[in-house]
């Protein structure tokens, strides 16, 4: 295909119409380049930014893995499988990560992907196992390279380089600034794109609020601004994965549906529940660190630091969770009696008064159904959609989004339709095979 074609053609695809300056500026220092630094937010296109020079740069019908991508979590590398997915490519890519059957991994690289996906320690261990010929890589993409050597991921990164001899090309990718590359790296003289604003700078449409807190239990505060939110998408900032857990089920009690989010949830969990946030059946959900850079939760309108972070880049890329791409959104610390601004904030932000008689936000809408089979089972939106519709009755407003992976899909279906929905559908079967359909946990 043609050059300027293909690109038409990928973004016909993502649905985008042109690619934003740091995405166009990427796309042709990447290619001409050996070394490339992109330092750009939160939410501005960092993924789409490497990956389009990247399809440039792949050869069909070369044997072996040509470019492969670090990510320091689980989510990260499935959320870059999506966006190369969506591309439609026509180029094979495989992702591996720690939760995910080693096994299955094995097989899939028994026919070598151009593209391979994945965290450090399993792309190590896969290397150990000589599952793939390390060899062949041409491009290496370190993406959230600072987050991964905080991490504590750098022997395993330092492994990895050395396992690939033929390697021509590096991009990192970080949403800070504050970026030191250590010589096992490689880079020597790089290409720096720079669309980070000054640190400790809110980006234009970002709104930063305090709210003051009666009490040193900051609780019932976080409760009176959850009700002042409504039904808007909010995430709720925490430090450590025990007070997720322990401010969700305080909420619970108070009458209030939310999730938690964390690196202790096993896999399925995390990304169940990435899934219901997006598709508006979770609306308030609480979280470690974990979901402050790096994953698909688009449309969040406000940020609630519950528990306020330690360091400037932390409260940024938490902020950056919000006001997106030039999207409105807000940031709110809440701050207990006497309790001081944190010093990386150079001024107090404006108080938020709120009032004491509201009501509690509305439940969710929505319910998400998971059902056990997904793309590499033959399934398609419209074979979910038909089924639903001709089985289970449900008219076209009672559906809302759709997300398949390779072997399960989650459909949002309003809650007043679910009961008899899940009567209707118990013995049927969807394209002559019964699948479990059940409420995603």
């Amino acid at each position: 295909m043609e050059s300027n074609q293909l690109l038409r053609t990928t973004l016909s695809n993502l649905d985008i119409p042109v690619l934003n300056e740091m995405q166009e500026q990427a796309f042709h220092t990447i290619q001409d380049e050996k070394d490339t630094i992109i330092l750009a937010p939160t939410g501005s296109g960092k993924t789409l930014a490497f990956l389009l020079p990247i399809l440039y740069q792949l050869k069909a019908g070369q044997p072996g893995v040509q470019c492969l991508i670090l990510s320091p979590t689980r989510e990260l590398a499935i959320q870059i499988e999506r966006v190369w997915q969506k591309m439609s490519t026509g180029f094979k890519v495989n992702t591996c990560y720690g939760g995910h059957p080693m096994q299955t991994e094995i097989n899939n690289l028994s026919q070598p992907p151009a593209l391979l996906i994945g965290t450090p320690g399993r792309i190590v261990e896969h290397i150990s196992r000589k599952s793939f010929d390390a060899t062949t890589v041409r491009v290496l993409v370190l993406d959230e390279f600072d987050k991964a050597l905080a991490m504590g991921f750098q022997e395993q990164m330092t492994e990895i380089l050395k396992a690939l001899p033929g390697l021509e090309k590096r991009v990192l990718a970080s949403a800070t600034n504050k970026l030191v590359i250590p010589d096992f790296v490689g880079v020597t003289k790089p290409v720096t794109l720079n669309y980070n604003e000054a640190e400790g700078k809110s980006t234009d449409g970002l709104t930063i609020k305090s709210v003051e807190s009666p009490t040193h239990d900051k609780f019932e505060a976080l409760v009176q601004l959850l009700c002042y939110f409504g039904a808007e998408p909010t995430l709720i900032f925490c430090n450590q994965r025990e007070s997720t857990e322990i401010t969700r089920e305080r909420l619970a009690e108070s009458g209030i549906s939310s999730a938690s989010f964390h690196g202790g949830m096993e896999q399925i969990e995390r990304e169940s529940t990435l899934v219901q946030f997006r598709n508006g059946s979770i609306v308030f959900l609480v979280s470690s660190d974990l979901a402050a850079r790096g994953l698909d939760i688009p449309e969040v309108k406000n940020v609630v630091h519950y528990e306020h972070p330690m360091k400037l880049n932390e409260f940024i890329h938490r902020n950056g969770r919000t006001a997106r791409m030039h999207a409105q959104g807000a940031a709110y610390l809440i701050l207990s009696p006497d309790a001081p601004v944190p010093a990386y904030l150079s001024e107090a932000p404006e108080v938020l008064h709120l009032p004491s008689d509201l009501p509690l936000p509305p439940s969710p809408p929505w319910v998400t159904l998971y059902i056990s089979g997904g793309k590499k089972d033959k399934i398609s939106k419209i074979d979910i959609v038909g089924f639903l519709s001709k089985k289970g009755g449900l008219k076209p407003d009672d559906l809302g989004k759709i997300e398949m992976m390779d072997h399960m899909s989650f459909v949002a279906v309003k809650k007043g339709v679910l009961k008899q929905l899940l009567t209707a559908i118990a013995n049927e079967k969807m394209k002559g095979k019964k699948y479990k359909i059940a409420v995603a946990k």
